[in-house]
């Protein structure tokens, strides 16, 4: 027998306003990353002050980016088939987040916060993989009370039965992707504790790149589509965003280490 997940996605509702849990676990995730961010700030005699002004920019560009992500990526013909349907772009609460276009998308807060910034883009950024490892993990976990972003068919020992889905034994994939996003989180934390100032700038930025879109690429093996198309390819759309993100990390891991051998 396989177990069975069936939880209420909303934890309680007031007239017409709703707590789910996938949007506690969402802001949960960012207001922890904060709160990780300020002890790193404190404990490098870093101004915390500014972090305020960092956690907007983060949000915004989490939220558009991913909102933009799904859109372009997984629901084309969807969204733009229509003036009306374009609009819908902006409804957010309706669902549909992209880790990849949120993943661009705070990393373009991060270059305009930069801006007004003593500290460079990889000082903020390596701190940054930490927290982003937090709340990737958050929102899978938010996925699973949702029964989300659901794996394929199989008779495993692993089979989850998510009867808001269908009524068959599945990979909990986003339990997969919460595990592998965990052990993330533990190794740059890891290397935060251990290693802080001796290795090269750019270096965790680039280990949480390799780290969490490699086990994203490999967990898509095992994971339905998402999109609305199928590409005729032996890989999804989700293996082929997560390539360009696990090259983009071992480009500044070479570059992190050879700026580190400078030094």
């Amino acid at each position: 027998m396989h177990p069975v997940w069936n939880p209420d996605p909303v934890i309680f509702e007031l007239f017409s306003l709703q707590l789910r849990w996938y949007g506690l676990l969402f802001v949960s995730g960012f207001l922890i990353g904060f709160y990780i961010m300020t002890w790193m700030y404190k404990r490098e005699n870093k101004d915390v002050k500014q972090l305020d002004r960092l956690l907007y920019y983060m949000f915004g560009g989490a939220v558009i980016g991913a909102r933009l992500g799904h859109c372009i990526f997984y629901q084309p013909e969807y969204y733009f088939s229509s003036l009306e349907h374009f609009i819908e772009i902006l409804f957010v609460w309706k669902g549909g987040l992209a880790s990849h276009g949120g993943t661009v998308g705070m990393l373009l807060a991060v270059y305009i916060f930069q801006r007004n910034s003593s500290d460079s883009f990889f000082y903020i950024t390596d701190r940054l993989s930490i927290p982003i490892s937090l709340g990737a993990m958050s929102i899978r976990l938010g996925n699973f009370f949702n029964s989300e972003i659901l794996g394929k068919e199989t008779e495993s020992v692993f089979g989850i039965i998510f009867p808001r889905f269908d009524n068959v034994p599945r990979h909990p994939a986003q339990l997969y992707e919460a595990a592998a996003y965990l052990f993330t989180l533990l190794l740059l934390f890891y290397l935060y504790k251990t290693r802080a100032g001796k290795l090269g700038d750019g270096f965790m930025i680039g280990t949480m790149f390799v780290s969490i879109f490699s086990f994203r690429f490999l967990i898509e093996f095992v994971k339905t589509e998402q999109a609305d198309y199928v590409l005729s390819l032996p890989l999804n759309v989700g293996h082929w965003l997560s390539i360009p993100f696990i090259i983009l990390g071992f480009v500044i891991l070479y570059i992190s280490r050879k700026s580190a051998g400078r030094a």
